[in-house]
């Protein structure tokens, strides 16, 4: 009996076309498990720690609240914490960057050990704040909190091998530095991987890295408006400012670090900031080039500067020389004592009023009237001279010529005007009315008589 052939129905598929789409199915799971694995690696690293030092009132910590996009800041003392968030656009993903604020007093430098362990310096960067408002200042705080991080990192003891292997990263990193492209992105993005092309590799100056911290170091000038207070309270002008800013790129150099310039009041370069501490912590992509065109805006990334680019400041000094002592140049100006006029509060009435009671019982008694005025007047103060009632006064007699003493002669001469109103007074007595004979002899004799009383008393 011949055998029986199954028949194939139409859409039935066979033994190859199985397999063909077991094919399938494992390369769609393997792209899939392929994607996520990738995606797993590629996530935003969590541990990343920024460490900012800097002087009391310096706005370390208004600034790092901006960056947080806080509204306001809770200034705390010894080691602050905050966080920034930090969003990846192109993967959605989200993580935070811690922060560490260490106090401007150096007795609570000790509390570093509770941010940065062996284990997460790696992950770090170092921010070092200077007050512009205070230029006089810079260097010597950035030198102090320089060598606070130095003296903790050696405290560490990391083992010399992950140490070389952090610094040739960082000497790497510094050497291959690219001018970034025109396009800026409206917000952080990764960096492109670079597949086989290799950066230019440039050999380092004899001044740069030669104080390699094995992490990115940051310098960031605050208060930027201060800038124009300094010229006109100050007297400085552009040389001033080109000489700080190339101390401060020279002691950049030394570190590899990037300097900043920003100002939280006007806003300025801080966006530029956050921008750049995310690429160097991230590997965000990055397409701003350096700015040195503005002297309150100045930002040189890592890698960029060099001695040859500082020397073209160096054209514009007249009366410093690059090498001269920071301080004795950019000088601290004299405090100037502003005289505040005393507040005065106001007494009680009732006190007031007994004080000065007191003080006018302890003044001498001054003389009454009476006793300054002329011998020659009467008790009642009247300007008439005693006489009889209806007889004419002395002064339409003749002899109403004559001068009365004045209070401030001489004894002797107060004397003969006491006597010359005596006779005049005795004279006018004698003198009768107009109308009773003998008046024109009578009014001769007393003419005669005033004639010798002017005569032996003027």
């Amino acid at each position: 009996m011949a055998p029986v052939l199954e028949k194939q129905l139409p859409g039935a598929a066979g033994p190859g076309d199985n397999n063909k789409e077991y094919e399938e199915g494992q390369t769609l799971w393997s792209s899939i498990l392929s994607e996520v694995s990738t995606r797993s690696t590629s996530k935003l690293p969590s541990g990343k720690n920024i460490l900012v030092f800097g002087e009391d009132g310096s706005g370390k910590t208004t600034l790092m609240a901006k960056l947080q996009g806080a509204e306001h800041n809770k200034k705390g003392r010894g080691l602050e914490y905050l966080y920034l968030s930090v969003h990846d656009e192109d993967r959605d993903d989200l993580t935070r960057c811690n922060v560490w604020i260490l106090d401007g007093d150096l007795y609570h430098k000790g509390l570093l050990k509770f941010a940065v362990t062996p284990q997460s310096l790696p992950g770090c960067l170092a921010v070092l704040v200077a007050d512009m408002s205070r230029p006089w200042t810079i260097m010597e705080s950035l030198q102090k909190w320089a060598s606070v991080l130095r003296d903790h990192l050696d405290k560490l003891k990391i083992p010399p091998e992950d140490m070389r292997e952090m610094e040739q990263r960082m000497v790497k990193t510094f050497q291959e530095y690219t001018e970034p492209e025109d396009a800026t992105p409206s917000s952080p993005r990764r960096a492109p991987t670079s597949g086989e092309d290799e950066a230019v590799v440039l050999p380092l100056g004899d001044n740069t890295l030669t104080h390699n911290l094995g992490i990115p170091v940051l310098i960031v000038c605050t208060k930027c408006d201060a800038v124009s207070v300094l010229e006109k309270e100050h007297d400085f002008r552009d040389e001033h400012f080109d000489f700080i800013q190339s101390c401060i790129r020279r002691f950049s150099l030394h570190y590899g670090a990037g300097l900043i310039y920003t100002s939280v009041k006007e806003e300025k370069n801080v966006d530029l900031l956050y921008k750049y501490i995310v690429h160097k912590l991230y590997d965000f992509q990055f397409v701003t080039p350096a700015l040195v065109v503005e002297k309150d805006a100045v930002f040189i990334p890592s890698g960029w500067d060099n001695e040859k680019k500082i020397g073209i400041l160096h054209e514009n000094l007249t009366t410093v020389r690059p090498e001269d002592p920071f301080e004795d140049f950019i000088t601290k100006p004299p405090v100037r004592k502003l005289v505040h006029d005393k507040e005065i509060n106001a007494e009680e009435e009732q006190v007031f009023l007994m004080k000065q009671q007191s003080l006018l019982a302890k003044q001498p008694a001054t003389p009454t009237r009476g006793a300054t005025e002329s011998p020659g007047r009467t008790a009642s103060g009247s300007p008439r001279p005693a006489g009889r009632a209806g007889q004419p006064s002395a002064t339409s007699s003749p002899m109403a010529s004559v001068k009365k003493p004045d209070p401030n002669m001489k004894a002797g001469a107060a004397n003969e005007g006491v006597l010359a109103n005596f006779f005049n007074s005795l004279l006018s007595k004698k003198t009768g009315s107009p109308g009773s004979p003998g008046t024109g002899a009578v009014g001769a004799g007393v003419q005669g008589s005033a004639k010798k009383t002017e005569a032996g008393f003027d």
